[in-house]
């Protein structure tokens, strides 16, 4: 069975090119995914470049997430057939129109889903969750900053907070997107600019007091807001966007700057301050599946809706489409589309 997949050795996106490979047949416990949809992540242009810490050596092929048709189950998989719409992440590999997967990180899409909501969905569903709830120890009347609150993360986290009944203020890079916000049911925003950024935080917090960030920018932002945070506040740290910039490569000199002058925080003053400072990265909930099917199972039972899909791509443009991520500029998802 053959598939086209996306191909490079991290360090640039010119370096990523697309080849034809032969797929062989599913193992035991695996099946053949036809993909779809492709849903693009931060983490992705990381990976790209180099600079995220699980990238594979050599030559990979990115992407964290997708939905699709199941083309062929191997022996022992009994939790979907072949015809089936699913979603599913990988630890790299979706850039590609048909995948090999254990079927453990494969799911039943829902009826009236489409499948570019279905690649849409789990990583920022996950993310937002596990950053606000099992970390965050998320509260009815706590008061809770998410940044990059109209991405996919930002919209699902919000969701999730007021489904438990906190008070969302959202951050976001440019007054364009202040509608989305609005739509999304967020309480309050605040565009960011590291220069006002604090005032800004004051006005949008008035009286109430700060409980819990979903934190992905750095830099002042950060320590603005770990600053800002009251006593017994949690600080959940889930990317650095401030690190990334549009273009083929990473800007290094200007990422050097930022490395040099990052936030630093002092273990032995966290007690005085009664505050933490908390990180996590998806692909360790990737490994350990019963957690993450643990985790999928208390998500549903929240009323938190589908995914808001903000722009889509054919496959054959998926470097633009990650030029467009890359900008800054975009709503919701960014997705993929896969020609039968």
């Amino acid at each position: 069975m053959q598939s086209q997949s996306y191909r490079l050795k991290a360090g640039a996106l010119s370096n990523l090119h697309l080849v034809k490979e032969e797929l062989p047949p599913p193992a035991p416990g695996e099946v053949t995914v036809a993909v779809r949809t492709i849903g693009l992540n931060f983490a992705d242009i990381f990976a790209i470049w180099g600079l995220y810490g699980a990238t594979p050596e050599g030559i990979f092929t990115p992407g964290l997430e997708y939905a699709g048709v199941v083309a062929a189950t191997g022996a022992g998989v009994e939790n979907v057939s072949v015809g089936d719409r699913v979603m599913g992440v990988t630890r790299f590999g979706a850039y590609t129109t048909r995948l090999n997967i254990d079927h453990r990180y494969v799911l039943p899409l829902p009826d009236d889903w489409t499948l570019e909501e279905g690649a849409s969905y789990l990583v920022q569903a996950l993310t937002a969750y596990y950053g606000l709830v099992h970390l965050g120890n998320i509260q009815s009347g706590q008061t809770v900053l998410i940044h990059s609150a109209a991405g996919g993360v930002g919209t699902f986290a919000g969701r999730i907070a007021r489904q438990f009944g906190a008070y969302t203020i959202g951050t976001i890079g440019s007054d364009k997107k202040i509608d989305y916000l609005r739509e999304e049911g967020y309480h309050d925003w605040i565009v960011r600019d590291k220069r006002s950024f604090q005032q800004d935080l004051d006005r949008a917090l008035g009286h109430r007091e700060l409980n819990l960030i979903m934190e992905c920018i750095g830099g002042k932002i950060f320590s603005v807001g770990f600053k800002t945070l009251a006593p017994m506040g949690r600080h959940v740290v889930y990317g650095s966007a401030r690190y990334g910039s549009v273009g083929n490569r990473p800007n290094y000199p200007r990422m050097l700057w930022q490395f040099l002058t990052r936030p630093k925080i002092d273990p032995q003053k966290l007690p005085e301050s009664n505050k933490s400072v908390m990180g996590f990265n998806l692909i360790w909930l990737y490994e350990r599946a019963e957690l993450m099917h643990r985790t999928l199972a208390e998500l549903d039972k929240l009323d938190i809706g589908k995914p808001r899909v903000g722009h889509t791509f054919p496959f054959r443009q998926l470097p633009d489409a990650i030029r467009k991520f890359q900008s800054g500029e975009t709503t919701g998802k960014v997705v993929v589309t896969v020609a039968e």
